[in-house]
């Protein structure tokens, strides 16, 4: 990537790519959401790309999230939870985020659905699946999916929307291809069983979400393409 692009060159750049997947893909120009993901980027910063017409937005932690809102209209953006979410955040997930792309377990599950039950909100959610078995890495493993999404899916407060998952790192794209592969197979499964619409797949990142697009996803979470490297945080 070079450097000496502006944000306005590189948000261009990447809603041409993203554009050019989704008709390589055969579907809707509308078929993808790009989410620019702001996680420790300066508050100026997110002002400055929600100005530029980008209304989909990532973060990784609730306390980021509550600083980064502080500054931009809150009608004026979607924000998506993409990291891990501990249970004892749930109550301020449901008040910052418009879609929660993590819930892993039935323990946050049931924060979820007691908090917004509490205030009388049905909450869009996702189930991050762990394709790549890495023991690092959050989310159920798959053959724990459908146990997790059928006790999701009968929580009245939670609004069951499809999968995420987080991929292997790779050297080159291709190489992610079948990880999204597998989770579009796995959401496509889960549906048929569920008996109902399961729309999004929330896959891929700045080094490979064209693939992704290529493979069904409806919801690429783009970082470093989109805002350039970010320092390391200091130790």
């Amino acid at each position: 990537m070079n450097p000496s692009l502006s944000l306005r060159d590189r948000l261009d750049a990447v809603r041409g790519r993203v554009a050019a997947a989704v008709a390589r893909s055969g579907r809707a120009p509308d078929a993808v959401t790009l989410i620019g993901v702001v996680k420790t980027l300066p508050a100026t910063v997110v002002a400055e790309v929600v100005g530029l017409g980008l209304t989909d937005l990532g973060e990784n932690r609730v306390q980021e999230a509550e600083a980064h809102q502080l500054g931009v209209a809150r009608q004026a953006v979607r924000w998506h939870m993409i990291g891990h979410l501990q249970r004892n955040k749930a109550g301020k997930a449901l008040a910052l985020f418009d879609l929660v792309h993590g819930v892993d377990d039935a323990e946050v599950a049931g924060a979820l659905q007691r908090r917004a039950e509490s205030v009388g909100r049905v909450l869009p959610v996702l189930i991050e699946v762990n394709t790549s078995a890495e023991a690092s890495k959050f989310g159920v493993a798959p053959e724990g999916l459908v146990p997790l999404a059928e006790r999701v899916a009968a929580l009245p407060h939670l609004a069951l929307r499809g999968l995420m998952t987080v991929g292997a790192p790779v050297t080159h794209a291709g190489d992610a291809r079948p990880g999204f592969v597998r989770l579009r197979e796995l959401r496509d499964a889960l549906s048929r069983r569920l008996g109902t619409a399961l729309p999004e797949l929330s896959m891929g990142m700045s080094g490979d979400y064209e693939v992704a697009i290529e493979e069904g996803a409806t919801l690429v979470r783009v970082g470093s393409a989109i805002f350039g490297e970010r320092p390391a945080p200091a130790r």
